[in-house]
């Protein structure tokens, strides 16, 4: 039976949760998620949890904040003039910015706070600093 190497595009389905069994995200309902193994299309973490399984096996992985979206960064926080966001936008907790990085690439920002005067933004990823367990089930290797 042949098993998942570097290169090899495979499609599995899985079940993302957190430590208090929160599901942060799933292909239940959907297409398996296809993806190259090597190519960096998904977590380093994740990536090798399916390397190595066979079509049909499955198993679950945790994978730790450095294998996944990194530690959480109280650095990537800060506050901004509330003049720094465009006026048509209506800002509320948790709705997600963007904005062009000096070298042309977009940026993500989560608003945490704000008030008439400043904006809190925080640069991390939601998941970052977190242990994430994932459900997987090997369906297709090409």
């Amino acid at each position: 039976m042949s098993q998942a190497q570097n290169g090899n595009t495979v499609k599995i389905h899985y079940t993302g949760t957190l430590d208090d069994g929160t599901v942060f995200d799933s292909s239940n309902g959907r297409e398996p998620l296809e993806f190259t193994l090597g190519s960096g299309g998904v977590i380093p973490g994740f990536e090798s949890a399916v390397t190595g399984m066979s079509v049909g096996e499955t198993k679950t992985v945790t994978i730790p904040p450095e294998q996944a979206y990194g530690q959480y960064q109280e650095e990537m926080t800060q506050q901004v003039p509330r003049s720094a966001i465009p006026p048509e936008i209506e800002l509320q907790v948790g709705i997600i910015l963007s904005a062009e990085a000096p070298d042309g690439s977009q940026v993500s920002f989560v608003v945490k706070a704000f008030d008439d005067e400043e904006v809190t933004i925080d640069g991390n990823h939601p998941l970052a600093g977190r242990d994430l367990t994932f459900a997987l089930e090997l369906i297709e290797i090409s």
